[in-house]
């Protein structure tokens, strides 16, 4: 009761945001406001969770997970920043939680096999963002998860190394060849049709 009085009073003499209003209203627990920011935001963090998962029902998985902790953690939101990297910082250690807990880390392929093969030195212009998102799906887990909080989300080794509990010499390392079997998946789909690279990313 206390809480909803100080919100009452703070919209007497404070000029909010249509957002602004809609995260306030889901500090009270407001269903109606809930399913807006859901509506609102859902299909870019969609894409976000679509980064970090092995398809489009564990990407499912991670949104509801994520929006479910959204709405748990609103009220620590402090309206310093962007809401949406807030929020967007909550999927991504969504996935990383989900990745931990199920240890999904499968064998990898030999290599030699992509350490011996002679790339094209061109960038990832011609390959489509839906291509290039298959591919990265069919990394390794460690390795897509590795790529994506580097490449994507743009956190160093170090940071990376403490997220997922590996040394920041493993990060460079998981990071190097994933790169690495990007390149030969880009290669071996796209041919001299689409000639690409990933080490830009």
């Amino acid at each position: 009761m206390y809480h909803q009085f100080i919100i009452k009073i703070f919209y007497q003499f404070v000029s909010v945001t249509q957002l602004e209003e809609i995260i306030y209203k889901c500090w009270e627990g407001n269903s109606k406001a809930q399913t807006e920011l859901y509506r609102q935001f859902s299909p870019r963090m969609y894409g976000v969770c679509l980064r970090y998962a092995k398809d489009s029902a564990d990407a499912e998985d991670i949104l509801q997970e994520g929006f479910v902790r959204v709405f748990t953690k609103i009220r620590q939101f402090e309206f310093k920043g962007s809401f949406e990297g807030w929020m967007r910082r909550i999927m991504v250690n969504t996935a990383l939680e989900k990745f931990r807990k199920h240890d999904r880390l499968y064998p990898v392929e030999e290599m030699s096999i992509y350490e011996s093969t002679e790339w094209v030195e061109e960038t990832i212009s011609s390959i489509s963002a839906g291509e290039l998102m298959k591919i990265i799906q069919e990394l390794p887990p460690r390795y897509r998860m590795v790529f994506n909080l580097y490449a994507i989300e743009g956190y160093s080794h170090l940071e990376i190394g403490e997220m997922m509990k590996i040394s920041e010499g493993t990060s460079k390392s998981n990071l190097s060849r994933a790169r690495m079997i990007l390149q030969k998946k880009v290669t071996e789909e796209f041919g001299s049709e689409k000639k690409a690279r990933v080490k830009a990313l």
